[in-house]
């Protein structure tokens, strides 16, 4: 008996979305590893490599940073090594730029590689979730910014495989990620002194967490008065 021909089509469409879902696995992994094992994540090191590279450095460690964003690699320690070499106005600029960068890339190979399997695959509570995202995106984007324990790369990864607007991510983003970018460099720029600048970074950041948690109870509490699911 031959095969049912008029089947092919709806397996390859049911194939596809699961295919490009492991490649965002494997590519995650992959740049996690890199992240991990080749990126210096010792002050002394970043401020002996940049003693080399000069000024050179502040544009190849703009784009390291937007590397690493890709990956789930520890990047605080960088935004205080960053504080420490440029100063804070250099390293801030370095930074959030760096940030911006990373956080755009992982939002879009999450959308292209995995937002077709969140929507064929996923039942009707998550597509209700998800259409919540679609309508209150940039508050639920800017409260998770907020949170500094939340992943970084996880929101950008996250974010992409939902229904957020890409203009609700790039301005939860712009936004949400300048208390926190600040905050890290100024450890390292002014951090060493324990000076003002140390507790006015410390500040910021439990003001971060008290923030986000706000925030994020206000999604959560407009999410439950709509009738959403918790995810």
């Amino acid at each position: 008996m031959e095969p049912n021909r008029t089947d092919a089509p709806a397996r390859d469409a049911m194939r596809r979305p699961l295919l490009r879902l492991v490649l965002l696995g494997v590519f995650v992994a992959v740049v996690a590893t890199v992240g991990f094992v080749f990126v210096p994540h010792d002050v002394e090191q970043i401020r002996a490599w940049s003693s080399q590279v000069g000024w050179t450095g502040a544009l190849l460690f703009t784009l390291l940073y937007a590397a690493l964003t890709l990956s789930p690699a520890p990047k605080n320690v960088l935004g205080i090594a960053a504080g420490l070499v440029w100063g804070f106005p250099v390293a801030f600029a370095m930074v959030y730029v760096g940030a911006l960068l990373g956080a755009a890339a992982s939002f879009l190979i999450g959308r292209a590689l995995g937002r077709e399997a969140v929507e064929r695959f996923t039942g009707a509570r998550v597509a209700r979730l998800d259409a919540a995202l679609g309508r209150r995106g940039l508050l639920a984007v800017l409260s998770a910014r907020l949170i500094p324990v939340i992943p970084f790369t996880l929101i950008n990864y996250g974010a992409g495989l939902t229904s957020v607007r890409r203009r609700d991510y790039a301005i939860g983003t712009a936004v949400g990620i300048l208390p926190g970018s600040a905050a890290y460099v100024a450890l390292g720029a002014f951090g060493w002194e324990l000076g003002p600048g140390f507790w006015i970074a410390l500040a910021a950041i439990g003001v971060l967490v008290i923030g986000g948690l706000v925030a994020g109870a206000i999604v959560r509490r407009r999410r439950d008065q709509r009738g959403v699911p918790g995810a």
